[in-house]
C-alpha cells in the first residue's frame, strides 16, 4: 500500500509525535462508536506480528493485514490548518473527512 502525506498533513502529524518514536496504525475503529465504525489514525509505540508496513515519503505507516481489505493500494492523507482531522482519500472514494489521531503509546490494555 501506498501512503501520499500532503506537506500540512506531514507537519501536523509530526507534531503529534512530539519529538518521540512513534508508529501511525491506519485503523477501522467499531468500538463504542455507535455506528458501522470510523478509520482513525493510532499512534502506536511497536509494529505488531500482524501489521504491514505502507510505503511513505516520511512518516511510519503500518495497517493490520486483516483490514488492508478496507482500503485501497494508494492513498492521500490530507489536513486543513485551522482543523485538528485530517482528509483520508483515494481516486474512487472519500474514507472520511474528519479522521482522528490517538496517541496509544502510554495507554496500558487490561487482557
Amino acid at each position: 500500500m501506498m501512503f501520499q502525506v500532503t506537506p500540512l498533513a506531514e507537519r501536523k502529524l509530526k507534531e503529534r509525535l512530539e519529538d518521540r518514536p512513534g508508529f501511525f496504525k491506519l485503523f477501522y475503529d467499531t468500538e463504542g462508536c455507535g455506528c458501522d465504525g470510523i478509520n482513525v489514525l493510532l499512534i502506536v509505540s511497536e509494529v505488531e506480528d500482524g501489521d504491514s508496513r505502507m510505503e511513505s515519503d516520511s512518516l511510519p505507516f503500518i495497517v493490520s493485514r486483516q483490514q488492508e481489505i478496507f482500503y485501497e493500494d494508494k492513498m492521500r492523507l490530507d489536513a486543513e490548518e485551522r482543523f485538528s482531522s485530517f482528509k483520508l482519500d483515494s481516486d474512487s472514494q472519500i474514507y472520511g473527512k474528519n479522521i482522528l489521531v490517538r496517541d496509544m503509546r502510554n495507554v496500558s490494555t487490561i487482557q
